[in-house]
């Protein structure tokens, strides 16, 4: 196999800023008033959510969809031991002094288990989805117009990645119109940030190339997630 000298510093940044998105994130609903659009709610975390598709962007195009693998499933075993971590960290006896502060732990720490179980299947389905998307337009556009690539495996990886998180989270709590309503917010600001983002990912995708002196096609993949082999 292989090594590269930055795989593992990607993967791990991929990693990091999935948990924090997800831990930190979800603790605020912020608001913003936008121009033309108006007031706009949505979850803190989507401002650094989107960040985690630009980081498997970057490495189902220069490593491979097979690396790419590797990293969704690192990514998604740590929201799993993070879930777990959250709720028994909430579920302990709280002590006599920290009675007072056990409320505010569980509004930020404790997920319901459908929320949990909403995030982990649209993290694992959408990022998925996405590196799969990316990984064959490359063959298609034979390596050219990069911003195709990531922004069209985005709008794909995003768009089941909110639907089914919305769904599996929010179905019989919120009206149908409702779920479509948010969903669809946070969908346009997620992938937005990919379109703005353009510029710093074909900065960091040719830095990396020359780097690692590689620009992986997946003539010969075998697309099935349920595998670590590169």
């Amino acid at each position: 196999m292989r090594q590269y000298k930055y795989y593992e510093f990607v993967l791990v940044a991929f990693v990091a800023v999935l948990l924090c998105s997800n831990l930190i994130g979800p603790a605020k609903i912020a608001e913003l008033e936008l121009p033309l659009i108006g007031t706009v709610t949505f979850a803190a975390g989507v401002l650094f959510f989107p960040i985690s598709y630009i980081f498997s962007d970057i490495l189902t195009e220069v490593y491979g969809y097979g690396r790419d693998r590797r990293a969704v499933w690192a990514g998604f075993g740590a929201l799993a031991f993070a879930s777990f971590m959250a709720f028994t960290v909430v579920n302990l006896p709280a002590a006599s002094f920290w009675v007072d502060k056990q409320a505010a732990v569980e509004s930020v720490f404790g997920n319901t288990w459908r929320i949990v179980l909403a995030s982990l299947i649209a993290f694992w389905s959408g990022s998925f989805i996405n590196s799969f998307v990316l990984a064959k337009m490359k063959i298609w556009t034979q390596g050219k117009w990069l911003w195709t690539r990531t922004i069209g495996s985005t709008v794909v990886g995003e768009f089941v990645d909110s639907g089914l998180f919305y769904t599996i989270a929010f179905w019989g709590i919120m009206t149908t119109d409702q779920i479509i309503t948010v969903a669809l917010t946070q969908y346009v600001l997620k992938t937005s940030w990919e379109i703005l983002a353009t510029p710093l990912t074909y900065w960091v995708v040719a830095r990396l190339k020359r780097a690692e002196n590689e620009d992986y096609y997946d003539r010969n993949t075998n697309f099935t997630p349920f595998s670590l082999k590169v």
